[in-house]
Protein backbone atom coordinates (compact mmCIF):
# COMPACT_ATOMS: atom_id res chain seq x y z
CA UNK A 1 0.00 0.00 0.00
CA UNK A 2 1.19 3.55 -0.57
CA UNK A 3 2.74 5.49 2.48
CA UNK A 4 -0.22 8.01 1.75
CA UNK A 5 -3.29 6.01 1.34
CA UNK A 6 -2.06 4.19 4.62
CA UNK A 7 -2.36 7.98 6.19
CA UNK A 8 -4.98 8.84 5.00
CA UNK A 9 -6.55 5.28 6.15
CA UNK A 10 -5.14 5.89 9.83
CA UNK A 11 -6.69 9.36 9.62
CA UNK A 12 -10.23 7.57 8.36
CA UNK A 13 -9.86 5.17 11.58
CA UNK A 14 -9.72 7.85 13.76
CA UNK A 15 -13.51 9.26 12.28
CA UNK A 16 -11.98 12.29 10.76
CA UNK A 17 -14.70 14.28 8.64
CA UNK A 18 -12.63 17.22 7.41
CA UNK A 19 -8.99 18.48 6.16
CA UNK A 20 -8.85 22.08 6.45
CA UNK A 21 -6.26 23.36 4.88
CA UNK A 22 -3.98 24.66 1.79
CA UNK A 23 -1.92 21.81 0.02
CA UNK A 24 1.05 22.17 -2.09
CA UNK A 25 3.56 20.38 -4.11
CA UNK A 26 5.43 18.32 -1.30
CA UNK A 27 1.29 17.26 -0.72
CA UNK A 28 0.61 16.10 -3.79
CA UNK A 29 0.40 12.29 -2.80
CA UNK A 30 -1.32 12.52 0.23
CA UNK A 31 -4.18 14.76 -1.87
CA UNK A 32 -4.01 12.00 -4.67
CA UNK A 33 -4.76 9.46 -1.85
CA UNK A 34 -7.88 11.89 -0.28
CA UNK A 35 -10.00 11.82 -3.55
CA UNK A 36 -11.38 8.48 -3.05
CA UNK A 37 -11.56 9.34 0.74
CA UNK A 38 -14.75 9.91 2.90
CA UNK A 39 -13.18 12.86 4.44
CA UNK A 40 -13.90 16.30 2.95
CA UNK A 41 -10.91 18.16 2.11
CA UNK A 42 -12.19 22.35 2.78
CA UNK A 43 -9.81 24.45 0.93
CA UNK A 44 -9.03 27.90 2.46
CA UNK A 45 -7.50 30.75 1.68
CA UNK A 46 -4.74 31.12 4.34
CA UNK A 47 -3.21 28.39 6.55
CA UNK A 48 -3.86 30.56 9.79
CA UNK A 49 -7.54 30.19 9.08
CA UNK A 50 -7.61 26.55 8.70
CA UNK A 51 -5.55 25.58 11.66
CA UNK A 52 -8.77 28.31 13.50
CA UNK A 53 -11.60 26.00 11.82
CA UNK A 54 -9.61 22.55 12.92
CA UNK A 55 -9.65 24.17 16.21
CA UNK A 56 -13.16 25.00 16.55
CA UNK A 57 -14.21 21.51 15.32
CA UNK A 58 -12.02 20.02 18.18
CA UNK A 59 -13.55 22.30 20.67
CA UNK A 60 -16.74 21.53 19.83
CA UNK A 61 -16.59 17.65 19.31
CA UNK A 62 -13.62 16.73 21.48
CA UNK A 63 -11.94 15.06 17.98
CA UNK A 64 -9.06 16.34 16.90
CA UNK A 65 -9.72 18.54 14.53
CA UNK A 66 -7.35 18.14 11.25
CA UNK A 67 -5.48 20.96 9.19
CA UNK A 68 -3.16 20.83 6.05
CA UNK A 69 0.03 22.60 4.83
CA UNK A 70 2.84 22.58 2.54
CA UNK A 71 6.46 23.04 4.11
CA UNK A 72 7.99 25.97 5.02
CA UNK A 73 5.57 28.68 4.73
CA UNK A 74 3.01 26.96 4.94
CA UNK A 75 4.11 25.19 8.46
CA UNK A 76 4.70 28.62 9.79
CA UNK A 77 1.02 30.10 8.77
CA UNK A 78 0.21 27.03 11.52
CA UNK A 79 1.90 28.51 14.11
CA UNK A 80 -0.59 31.49 15.81
CA UNK A 81 -3.53 28.55 15.50
CA UNK A 82 -1.21 25.99 17.11
CA UNK A 83 -0.57 28.31 20.29
CA UNK A 84 -4.25 29.43 19.91
CA UNK A 85 -4.92 25.34 20.64
CA UNK A 86 -2.87 24.13 23.00
CA UNK A 87 -3.11 27.36 25.16
CA UNK A 88 -7.33 26.83 24.53
CA UNK A 89 -7.22 22.88 25.50
CA UNK A 90 -8.86 22.05 22.11
CA UNK A 91 -7.36 18.95 20.06
CA UNK A 92 -5.82 19.95 17.36
CA UNK A 93 -3.88 17.72 14.48
CA UNK A 94 -1.38 19.49 11.90
CA UNK A 95 0.13 17.36 9.04
CA UNK A 96 2.64 19.66 6.83
CA UNK A 97 5.03 18.21 3.69
CA UNK A 98 8.27 18.14 3.51
CA UNK A 99 11.26 17.95 0.79
CA UNK A 100 12.58 14.38 0.03
CA UNK A 101 14.69 13.33 3.57
CA UNK A 102 16.33 11.12 1.64
CA UNK A 103 17.75 11.97 -1.50
CA UNK A 104 17.47 15.70 -1.99
CA UNK A 105 18.74 17.87 -4.95
CA UNK A 106 17.27 21.87 -4.25
CA UNK A 107 19.49 21.86 -0.89
CA UNK A 108 17.72 24.02 1.64
CA UNK A 109 15.17 25.83 -0.14
CA UNK A 110 11.74 26.40 1.77
CA UNK A 111 12.97 23.95 4.52
CA UNK A 112 13.31 24.65 7.76
CA UNK A 113 12.92 22.54 10.84
CA UNK A 114 9.82 22.68 11.46
CA UNK A 115 9.25 19.61 14.16
CA UNK A 116 11.75 21.85 16.17
CA UNK A 117 9.53 24.80 15.58
CA UNK A 118 6.45 23.21 16.54
CA UNK A 119 8.07 21.74 20.14
CA UNK A 120 7.35 24.50 21.90
CA UNK A 121 3.68 24.84 20.93
CA UNK A 122 2.53 21.48 20.56
CA UNK A 123 2.27 18.02 22.81
CA UNK A 124 3.65 15.62 20.43
CA UNK A 125 5.21 16.65 17.23
CA UNK A 126 7.40 13.84 14.81
CA UNK A 127 8.85 13.87 11.54
CA UNK A 128 7.64 10.37 9.95
CA UNK A 129 10.43 8.70 8.37
CA UNK A 130 9.59 5.35 7.22
CA UNK A 131 5.84 4.50 5.97
CA UNK A 132 5.99 1.31 8.28
CA UNK A 133 5.77 4.27 11.09
CA UNK A 134 2.71 5.98 9.59
CA UNK A 135 -0.32 3.73 11.64
CA UNK A 136 1.43 4.44 14.78
CA UNK A 137 2.86 7.69 14.77
CA UNK A 138 -1.15 8.91 13.52
CA UNK A 139 -2.29 6.61 16.64
CA UNK A 140 -0.41 8.17 18.98
CA UNK A 141 -0.99 11.95 17.80
CA UNK A 142 -4.70 11.13 18.33
CA UNK A 143 -4.13 9.72 21.75
CA UNK A 144 -1.65 12.57 22.56
CA UNK A 145 -4.21 15.26 20.93
CA UNK A 146 -7.55 13.78 23.22
CA UNK A 147 -6.30 13.08 26.66
CA UNK A 148 -6.32 15.88 30.02
CA UNK A 149 -5.78 18.40 29.29
CA UNK A 150 -6.51 18.51 24.96
CA UNK A 151 -4.13 20.27 22.90
CA UNK A 152 -2.25 20.42 19.66
CA UNK A 153 -0.43 17.85 18.08
CA UNK A 154 2.09 17.80 14.48
CA UNK A 155 3.23 15.27 12.14
CA UNK A 156 5.43 15.97 9.03
CA UNK A 157 5.14 13.96 6.21
CA UNK A 158 8.22 14.36 3.44
CA UNK A 159 6.91 13.59 0.30
CA UNK A 160 9.48 10.75 -0.30
CA UNK A 161 7.96 8.45 2.47
CA UNK A 162 4.33 9.37 1.28
CA UNK A 163 5.48 7.96 -2.19
CA UNK A 164 7.15 4.66 -0.83
CA UNK A 165 5.40 0.88 -0.55
CA UNK A 166 4.09 0.20 3.51
CA UNK A 167 2.50 -2.60 5.00
CA UNK A 168 -1.68 -2.44 5.00
CA UNK A 169 -1.85 -1.60 8.87
CA UNK A 170 -4.31 0.31 11.05
CA UNK A 171 -4.16 0.62 15.27
CA UNK A 172 -7.37 0.60 16.44
CA UNK A 173 -8.00 2.76 18.98
CA UNK A 174 -7.84 1.70 22.68
CA UNK A 175 -10.72 1.94 25.22
CA UNK A 176 -9.24 4.62 28.42
CA UNK A 177 -11.07 5.61 31.27
CA UNK A 178 -9.77 8.77 33.27
CA UNK A 179 -8.88 7.61 36.89
CA UNK A 180 -11.43 8.61 39.81
CA UNK A 181 -10.65 11.18 41.91
CA UNK A 182 -9.16 9.49 45.89
CA UNK A 183 -12.07 8.63 48.10
CA UNK A 184 -10.32 10.61 51.21
CA UNK A 185 -9.83 13.46 49.24
CA UNK A 186 -13.71 13.98 47.99
CA UNK A 187 -14.59 12.95 51.29
CA UNK A 188 -11.72 15.81 53.06
CA UNK A 189 -13.87 18.53 49.93
CA UNK A 190 -17.33 17.36 51.61
CA UNK A 191 -16.26 18.03 55.11
CA UNK A 192 -15.01 21.04 54.64
CA UNK A 193 -17.70 22.38 51.97
CA UNK A 194 -20.30 21.37 54.86
CA UNK A 195 -17.85 23.55 57.43
CA UNK A 196 -18.00 26.88 55.24
CA UNK A 197 -21.04 29.20 56.12
CA UNK A 198 -20.60 31.01 52.39
CA UNK A 199 -19.51 28.56 49.85
CA UNK A 200 -19.45 29.29 46.36
CA UNK A 201 -19.00 27.50 43.19
CA UNK A 202 -16.69 28.86 40.37
CA UNK A 203 -16.58 27.07 37.13
CA UNK A 204 -13.47 26.98 34.80
CA UNK A 205 -12.06 26.48 31.07
CA UNK A 206 -11.27 22.60 32.27
CA UNK A 207 -14.78 21.87 33.16
CA UNK A 208 -15.92 22.73 29.73
CA UNK A 209 -16.67 19.27 28.69
CA UNK A 210 -20.19 17.72 27.45
CA UNK A 211 -19.56 15.03 30.26
CA UNK A 212 -19.41 17.85 33.38
CA UNK A 213 -22.57 19.94 32.46
CA UNK A 214 -25.21 17.46 33.87
CA UNK A 215 -22.92 16.76 36.53
CA UNK A 216 -22.69 20.19 37.89
CA UNK A 217 -26.27 20.92 37.44
CA UNK A 218 -27.02 18.18 39.59
CA UNK A 219 -24.39 19.34 41.94
CA UNK A 220 -25.98 22.78 41.87
CA UNK A 221 -29.67 22.00 42.42
CA UNK A 222 -28.68 19.33 44.98
CA UNK A 223 -26.80 21.87 47.05
CA UNK A 224 -28.13 25.02 46.22
CA UNK A 225 -24.83 26.66 46.40
CA UNK A 226 -24.31 29.33 43.66
CA UNK A 227 -21.96 29.92 41.27
CA UNK A 228 -19.94 31.73 39.07
CA UNK A 229 -17.58 30.73 35.94
CA UNK A 230 -14.89 31.90 34.04
CA UNK A 231 -14.90 33.29 30.15
CA UNK A 232 -14.05 29.73 28.82
CA UNK A 233 -16.39 28.05 31.99
CA UNK A 234 -19.41 29.65 30.34
CA UNK A 235 -22.74 28.13 29.52
CA UNK A 236 -21.85 24.42 31.41
CA UNK A 237 -24.45 25.72 33.56
CA UNK A 238 -27.34 26.86 31.62
CA UNK A 239 -27.07 30.99 33.17
CA UNK A 240 -30.62 31.41 33.43
CA UNK A 241 -30.58 29.08 36.42
CA UNK A 242 -31.94 30.94 39.77
CA UNK A 243 -28.40 30.92 41.41
CA UNK A 244 -26.10 32.17 39.20
CA UNK A 245 -24.47 35.04 39.94
CA UNK A 246 -22.23 36.00 36.75
CA UNK A 247 -18.52 35.86 34.57
CA UNK A 248 -15.75 37.01 36.13
CA UNK A 249 -14.59 38.93 33.00
CA UNK A 250 -12.11 41.10 35.07
CA UNK A 251 -9.26 39.71 37.75
CA UNK A 252 -11.01 41.96 40.49
CA UNK A 253 -13.16 44.96 41.07
CA UNK A 254 -16.11 43.97 39.08
CA UNK A 255 -19.57 44.00 40.53
CA UNK A 256 -19.09 40.44 41.07
CA UNK A 257 -16.11 40.46 42.84
CA UNK A 258 -18.54 41.69 46.03
CA UNK A 259 -20.01 38.46 45.84
CA UNK A 260 -16.12 36.74 45.32
CA UNK A 261 -15.25 38.36 48.46
CA UNK A 262 -17.92 37.53 50.55
CA UNK A 263 -17.23 33.82 50.23
CA UNK A 264 -14.85 32.11 52.71
CA UNK A 265 -15.43 28.58 50.37
CA UNK A 266 -14.67 28.47 46.32
CA UNK A 267 -15.27 25.51 45.26
CA UNK A 268 -13.19 25.71 41.99
CA UNK A 269 -14.20 22.99 39.09
CA UNK A 270 -11.82 23.18 36.04
CA UNK A 271 -9.31 25.86 36.92
CA UNK A 272 -6.76 26.62 34.36
CA UNK A 273 -3.91 29.21 34.73
CA UNK A 274 -3.97 29.94 31.41
CA UNK A 275 -6.92 31.85 31.78
CA UNK A 276 -6.85 35.35 33.58
CA UNK A 277 -7.77 34.55 37.02
CA UNK A 278 -11.02 34.93 38.10
CA UNK A 279 -9.82 36.23 41.80
CA UNK A 280 -6.84 35.98 44.02
CA UNK A 281 -5.93 34.28 46.41
CA UNK A 282 -5.16 35.49 49.60
CA UNK A 283 -3.02 34.33 52.93
CA UNK A 284 -6.08 35.14 54.94
CA UNK A 285 -8.53 34.82 52.93
CA UNK A 286 -11.09 31.81 51.72
CA UNK A 287 -10.53 28.52 51.50
CA UNK A 288 -10.52 27.10 48.13
CA UNK A 289 -11.18 23.40 46.70
CA UNK A 290 -9.52 22.53 43.33
CA UNK A 291 -11.19 20.09 41.38
CA UNK A 292 -9.75 19.47 37.91
CA UNK A 293 -8.15 16.11 35.78
CA UNK A 294 -4.69 17.14 37.31
CA UNK A 295 -3.51 18.58 40.44
CA UNK A 296 -2.97 22.86 41.02
CA UNK A 297 -0.19 24.64 39.68
CA UNK A 298 0.47 27.06 43.30
CA UNK A 299 1.39 30.23 42.68
CA UNK A 300 1.41 33.51 44.56
CA UNK A 301 -2.72 33.94 43.76
CA UNK A 302 -3.48 30.43 44.03
CA UNK A 303 -2.68 27.84 46.72
CA UNK A 304 -5.76 25.85 47.54
CA UNK A 305 -5.95 23.81 50.47
CA UNK A 306 -8.01 20.56 49.36
CA UNK A 307 -7.02 19.00 45.72
CA UNK A 308 -9.66 16.84 43.96
CA UNK A 309 -7.50 14.99 41.09
CA UNK A 310 -9.64 13.25 38.80
CA UNK A 311 -12.05 13.11 36.20
CA UNK A 312 -13.78 15.58 36.65
CA UNK A 313 -17.67 14.37 35.72
CA UNK A 314 -17.38 11.65 38.42
CA UNK A 315 -15.58 13.76 41.26
CA UNK A 316 -18.89 16.82 40.89
CA UNK A 317 -21.17 13.57 40.61
CA UNK A 318 -19.82 12.43 43.76
CA UNK A 319 -20.11 15.70 45.54
CA UNK A 320 -23.42 16.10 44.25
CA UNK A 321 -24.66 12.17 46.03
CA UNK A 322 -22.89 13.64 49.18
CA UNK A 323 -23.39 17.11 49.82
CA UNK A 324 -26.27 17.80 51.75
CA UNK A 325 -27.62 21.45 52.46
CA UNK A 326 -26.97 22.98 55.74
CA UNK A 327 -29.14 25.52 57.91
CA UNK A 328 -26.15 27.40 58.71
CA UNK A 329 -25.23 28.56 54.90
CA UNK A 330 -25.82 32.28 54.57
CA UNK A 331 -27.02 31.75 50.92
CA UNK A 332 -29.26 34.86 50.88
CA UNK A 333 -26.30 37.00 51.00
CA UNK A 334 -25.18 36.23 47.93
CA UNK A 335 -28.51 36.49 46.35
CA UNK A 336 -28.52 40.25 47.04
CA UNK A 337 -25.64 40.30 45.28
CA UNK A 338 -27.25 38.76 42.10
CA UNK A 339 -29.44 41.30 42.34
CA UNK A 340 -27.27 44.01 42.17
CA UNK A 341 -24.79 42.78 39.57
CA UNK A 342 -27.80 42.43 37.39
CA UNK A 343 -29.36 45.59 38.35
CA UNK A 344 -25.48 47.15 36.80
CA UNK A 345 -24.97 44.67 33.68
CA UNK A 346 -28.59 45.25 32.54
CA UNK A 347 -28.29 49.34 32.81
CA UNK A 348 -27.46 50.34 28.94
CA UNK A 349 -29.38 47.01 27.38
CA UNK A 350 -31.95 49.48 25.70
CA UNK A 351 -29.82 52.57 25.25
CA UNK A 352 -30.37 53.91 21.89
CA UNK A 353 -27.26 56.40 21.75
CA UNK A 354 -25.64 55.74 18.01
CA UNK A 355 -23.02 54.36 17.19
CA UNK A 356 -24.43 51.38 19.09
CA UNK A 357 -22.98 50.68 22.85
CA UNK A 358 -21.94 47.31 23.41
CA UNK A 359 -24.16 46.30 26.14
CA UNK A 360 -26.80 47.26 23.93
CA UNK A 361 -25.55 45.03 20.82
CA UNK A 362 -24.84 41.90 23.54
CA UNK A 363 -28.99 42.37 24.48
CA UNK A 364 -30.09 42.31 21.30
CA UNK A 365 -27.94 39.59 20.13
CA UNK A 366 -29.22 37.55 23.26
CA UNK A 367 -32.76 38.07 21.90
CA UNK A 368 -32.72 36.77 18.62
CA UNK A 369 -29.83 34.19 19.34
CA UNK A 370 -31.85 30.32 20.01
CA UNK A 371 -30.46 28.76 22.94
CA UNK A 372 -28.22 26.29 20.99
CA UNK A 373 -27.15 29.32 18.31
CA UNK A 374 -23.31 30.17 18.71
CA UNK A 375 -21.13 32.89 18.78
CA UNK A 376 -17.36 33.21 18.01
CA UNK A 377 -15.57 35.95 19.42
CA UNK A 378 -12.64 37.54 17.65
CA UNK A 379 -10.45 39.60 20.54
CA UNK A 380 -11.05 42.99 22.05
CA UNK A 381 -12.42 45.03 24.28
CA UNK A 382 -16.15 43.29 23.38
CA UNK A 383 -14.69 40.17 24.28
CA UNK A 384 -15.09 41.44 28.20
CA UNK A 385 -18.78 42.82 27.57
CA UNK A 386 -20.14 39.32 26.32
CA UNK A 387 -18.24 37.51 28.79
CA UNK A 388 -20.33 39.74 31.21
CA UNK A 389 -23.42 40.59 29.78
CA UNK A 390 -24.34 37.60 26.95
CA UNK A 391 -25.63 34.47 29.35
CA UNK A 392 -24.87 31.15 27.55
CA UNK A 393 -27.52 28.36 27.97
CA UNK A 394 -25.91 25.46 27.03
CA UNK A 395 -22.25 24.51 26.78
CA UNK A 396 -20.09 25.90 23.96
CA UNK A 397 -22.37 28.18 22.51
CA UNK A 398 -20.12 31.52 23.70
CA UNK A 399 -16.76 30.65 21.81
CA UNK A 400 -14.21 33.05 23.19
CA UNK A 401 -10.51 32.76 23.44
CA UNK A 402 -9.25 33.82 26.95
CA UNK A 403 -5.77 31.92 26.56
CA UNK A 404 -4.13 33.14 23.75
CA UNK A 405 -6.36 36.05 23.35
CA UNK A 406 -5.47 35.89 19.39
CA UNK A 407 -6.78 38.37 17.18
CA UNK A 408 -8.12 36.87 13.95
CA UNK A 409 -9.65 33.92 14.77
CA UNK A 410 -13.66 35.26 14.91
CA UNK A 411 -14.50 34.29 11.57
CA UNK A 412 -12.77 31.13 10.82
CA UNK A 413 -13.87 29.69 14.11
CA UNK A 414 -17.84 30.50 13.40
CA UNK A 415 -17.01 28.89 9.98
CA UNK A 416 -15.54 25.49 11.86
CA UNK A 417 -18.61 25.64 14.25
CA UNK A 418 -21.00 25.74 11.08
CA UNK A 419 -19.05 23.41 9.71
CA UNK A 420 -19.93 21.31 12.62
CA UNK A 421 -23.12 21.95 12.91
CA UNK A 422 -24.51 22.94 10.12
CA UNK A 423 -28.16 23.28 11.59
CA UNK A 424 -27.33 25.99 14.49
CA UNK A 425 -27.62 29.67 13.88
CA UNK A 426 -23.72 31.11 14.03
CA UNK A 427 -22.73 34.73 14.31
CA UNK A 428 -18.73 35.75 14.15
CA UNK A 429 -18.30 38.89 16.59
CA UNK A 430 -15.76 41.01 15.41
CA UNK A 431 -13.77 43.72 15.76
CA UNK A 432 -12.79 45.70 12.53
CA UNK A 433 -9.18 45.14 13.11
CA UNK A 434 -9.46 41.25 13.91
CA UNK A 435 -11.95 40.95 11.04
CA UNK A 436 -9.07 42.04 8.57
CA UNK A 437 -6.53 39.69 9.84
CA UNK A 438 -8.03 36.50 8.13
CA UNK A 439 -11.02 38.70 5.93
CA UNK A 440 -9.91 36.46 2.78
CA UNK A 441 -11.90 33.53 4.47
CA UNK A 442 -15.30 35.15 3.42
CA UNK A 443 -14.35 33.50 0.30
CA UNK A 444 -14.62 30.53 1.61
CA UNK A 445 -17.25 30.81 3.52
CA UNK A 446 -18.93 32.10 0.09
CA UNK A 447 -17.65 29.42 -1.83
CA UNK A 448 -18.75 26.80 0.97
CA UNK A 449 -22.55 28.62 1.02
CA UNK A 450 -22.42 28.24 4.76
CA UNK A 451 -25.11 30.40 6.30
CA UNK A 452 -23.62 32.46 8.67
CA UNK A 453 -23.75 36.30 10.45
CA UNK A 454 -20.75 38.35 10.50
CA UNK A 455 -21.02 41.23 12.67
CA UNK A 456 -17.89 43.77 12.26
CA UNK A 457 -17.74 46.17 15.34
CA UNK A 458 -16.44 49.47 13.54
CA UNK A 459 -14.47 52.01 15.69
CA UNK A 460 -11.78 52.20 13.12
CA UNK A 461 -9.14 51.37 15.83
CA UNK A 462 -7.59 49.14 18.15
CA UNK A 463 -9.63 49.69 20.78
CA UNK A 464 -8.65 47.24 23.52
CA UNK A 465 -5.25 48.70 23.65
CA UNK A 466 -6.95 52.35 23.13
CA UNK A 467 -8.84 51.90 26.56
CA UNK A 468 -5.87 50.45 27.85
CA UNK A 469 -3.76 53.33 26.68
CA UNK A 470 -6.38 55.79 28.41
CA UNK A 471 -7.23 53.80 31.92
CA UNK A 472 -2.78 53.84 32.58
CA UNK A 473 -2.53 57.58 31.44
CA UNK A 474 -0.60 57.69 28.17
CA UNK A 475 -1.54 59.61 25.40
CA UNK A 476 -3.51 58.68 22.61
CA UNK A 477 -0.91 57.63 19.94
CA UNK A 478 -0.73 54.85 17.17
CA UNK A 479 -3.69 53.10 17.56
CA UNK A 480 -6.12 54.35 14.51
CA UNK A 481 -6.04 53.36 11.18
CA UNK A 482 -9.07 53.61 8.28
CA UNK A 483 -11.37 50.72 6.86
CA UNK A 484 -12.52 49.48 3.60
CA UNK A 485 -15.83 49.96 2.61
CA UNK A 486 -17.24 46.84 4.88
CA UNK A 487 -20.57 46.49 2.42
CA UNK A 488 -18.40 46.47 -0.90
CA UNK A 489 -15.87 43.98 -0.07
CA UNK A 490 -18.75 41.79 1.19
CA UNK A 491 -20.52 41.77 -1.82
CA UNK A 492 -17.06 41.52 -3.84
CA UNK A 493 -16.52 37.85 -2.57
CA UNK A 494 -20.64 37.57 -3.31
CA UNK A 495 -21.65 37.68 0.04
CA UNK A 496 -24.43 40.23 1.79
CA UNK A 497 -23.19 43.66 2.63
CA UNK A 498 -25.43 46.11 5.28
CA UNK A 499 -24.26 49.24 6.90
CA UNK A 500 -26.38 49.93 10.01
CA UNK A 501 -27.24 53.38 11.03
CA UNK A 502 -29.42 53.30 14.38
CA UNK A 503 -30.58 50.98 16.70
CA UNK A 504 -33.49 49.48 15.47
CA UNK A 505 -31.55 49.05 11.97
CA UNK A 506 -29.28 46.46 13.38
CA UNK A 507 -32.22 44.41 15.28
CA UNK A 508 -34.30 44.36 12.29
CA UNK A 509 -30.51 43.32 9.86
CA UNK A 510 -29.42 40.74 12.19
CA UNK A 511 -33.28 39.28 12.73
CA UNK A 512 -33.15 39.22 8.61
CA UNK A 513 -29.36 37.71 8.62
CA UNK A 514 -30.30 35.12 11.03
CA UNK A 515 -33.08 33.90 9.20
CA UNK A 516 -31.91 33.96 5.11
CA UNK A 517 -29.86 31.75 3.71
CA UNK A 518 -25.66 32.64 2.98
CA UNK A 519 -23.36 34.89 3.91
CA UNK A 520 -24.11 38.48 5.85
CA UNK A 521 -21.90 40.84 7.01
CA UNK A 522 -23.07 43.94 9.15
CA UNK A 523 -20.76 46.64 9.36
CA UNK A 524 -22.14 48.14 13.03
CA UNK A 525 -20.30 51.53 14.22
CA UNK A 526 -19.53 50.82 18.05
CA UNK A 527 -19.35 53.34 21.03
CA UNK A 528 -17.15 51.99 23.44
CA UNK A 529 -16.95 55.60 25.39
CA UNK A 530 -18.42 54.11 28.63
CA UNK A 531 -15.39 51.75 28.33
CA UNK A 532 -12.90 53.34 30.86
CA UNK A 533 -16.07 54.62 33.03
CA UNK A 534 -17.67 51.20 33.78
CA UNK A 535 -14.75 48.63 33.35
CA UNK A 536 -12.86 51.22 35.78
CA UNK A 537 -13.76 53.62 37.34
CA UNK A 538 -17.09 52.47 38.33
CA UNK A 539 -16.00 49.25 39.02
CA UNK A 540 -13.32 50.29 41.72
CA UNK A 541 -15.78 52.59 43.07
CA UNK A 542 -18.26 49.74 43.62
CA UNK A 543 -15.54 47.52 45.00
CA UNK A 544 -15.40 49.89 47.82
CA UNK A 545 -18.98 49.53 49.34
Amino acid sequence: MKASDLFVKALENEDVEYIFGIPGEENLDFLQSLINSRIKLILTRHEQGAAFMAATYGRLTGKPGVCLSTLGPGATNFVTAAAYAQLGGMPLLMITGQKPIKTSKQGRFQIIDVVGMMKPLTKYTHQIVNGNTIANNVREAFRKATEERPGAVHLELPEDVAAEESPDRVFQKSYVRRPNADKKCLDAAIEMIHLARRPLLLIGASANRNTTSQALTDFVDKSGIPFFNTQMGKGVIDERHELFLGTAALSDHDYLHNAIDAADLIINVGHDVIEKPPFFMEEDGCNVIHVNHFSAEVDPVYFPQVEVVGDIANSVQYLADNVAKQSHWEIDKFLGFKEDIESHITKYFEDKRFPLLPQRIVNEIRKLMPDDGIITLDNGVYKIWFARNYKAYQPNTLLLDNALATMGAGLPSAMGAKITYPNRKVVAICGDGGFMMNSQEMETAVRLKLDIVVIILNDSAYGMIKWKQEGEGFDNFGLDFNNPDFVKYAESYGAHGYRITDCDDFTTTLEKCLNTQGVHLMDVPVDYSLNHQILIKGLAEQSKK
